[in-house]
């Protein structure tokens, strides 16, 4: 009994150590890679024809979860413009706004008003403090239209990873009439984002042995979101449907309002590829007939943030391309 004991608790340690080093080496790498190529050329927004707006408040806490950069190209257009919201990723627990400037500058080229926002991350401030504050930035969003000069009615929600997420889980508040309050202020908008864009997310948050068969890497960044994220402690059943947005579609909970169309691009070499098909089944049974899946070859997780890679550009073109179908281009 005391050396199965010992054992267990050796390869615990092991475990332990192992996850502490991958995550170091994998928080490390991205946040290392956006700072530095905010430096290049191509970086510069002016370049691009693209004013930016750095650190407005969403709501008066005069905190730095709850600021927003506003990007906004540079020409003679009139008239209300489209608008992207967009949801940083990096596992709810790192990232921001400031290393996401390549989404803000990739749509604002394209002619979108976009939104990039940070929010409270884990474990520090765990689920659903991220949601929570996505609801106010959409409330934000909505109430400063006429100021920002963008018409609500075409609101592109996007992000990727943890942030393909949230905006899965703030396109549900839009259009399911729910109990948290949270969703019932997003529901009172009256406003649902025209397209979504939810880029290889992770879309069940709660069930980190799905992975099981994935290799030990994998497992341990996944079991660290879920960790993190959801801080422990047991969230209640219907709470935690904004976790896993997945969990009311696949239960075939039917919308007080249409769904939006979805784009769901992943790459083939991406370990939550999965969550993107089974994303892309429960959007076609719940009646969106606009849910498109677009699987890129030999792509890892989050390929499109490199945006010089022809599958890169090849994931961009396609996006364009489905939301000038759904109407929401410039």
């Amino acid at each position: 009994m005391t050396e199965r004991f010992i054992e267990k608790q050796r390869l615990s340690l092991g475990a332990s150590v192992r996850r502490r080093l991958g995550a170091a080496a994998t928080d490390g790498f991205f946040v290392a890679a956006a700072r530095s190529s905010r430096w290049l050329p191509m970086a510069q927004p002016r370049l691009h024809r693209v004013g930016v707006e750095r650190d407005l408040p969403y709501r008066s806490t005069g905190k730095v979860e709850h600021t927003l950069d506003v990007y906004r190209p540079l020409d003679d257009a009139r008239g209300p413009r489209p608008c992207v919201l967009y949801l940083h990723g990096g596992g709810f627990r790192f990232l921001s706004k400031e290393t996401h400037w390549v989404f803000g500058l990739a749509y604002a080229r394209r002619g979108f008003v976009v939104v990039n926002i940070n929010y409270h991350l884990a474990p520090g401030r765990p689920f659903p403090t991220a949601v929570e504050d996505v609801a106010s930035a959409w409330q934000w969003l909505i109430d400063n239209a006429s100021r920002l000069g963008i018409d609500p009615r075409r609101i592109v929600v996007a992000g990727e990873s943890a942030g393909a997420n949230l905006a899965m889980g703030l396109t549900l508040a839009t259009t399911m009439a729910r109990e948290e309050s949270f969703a019932r202020d997003v529901f009172s908008t009256g406003v649902v984002p025209k397209a979504v864009v939810a880029a290889c997310g992770i879309f069940e948050v709660s069930r980190p042995e799905r992975f099981s068969r994935h290799a030990a890497f994998f497992r341990d960044r996944l079991e660290e979101v879920t960790d993190a994220y959801l801080g422990g402690v047991r969230v209640p059943e219907r709470l935690l449907d904004f976790a896993d947005p997945l969990a009311p579609l696949e239960r075939k909970e039917r919308p007080a309002r249409p769904l939006p169309p979805v784009f769901l691009p992943c790459g083939t070499w991406d370990h939550l590829l999965d969550d993107s098909r089974r994303l892309h089944r429960a959007l076609l049974d719940a009646g969106s007939t606009g849910s498109t899946l677009a699987e890129y070859a030999r792509g890892p997780h989050a390929f499109h943030a490199f945006v010089v890679t022809p599958s890169a550009r090849a994931c961009w073109r396609d996006t364009f391309s489905f939301l000038s179908r759904h109407g929401a281009m410039p």
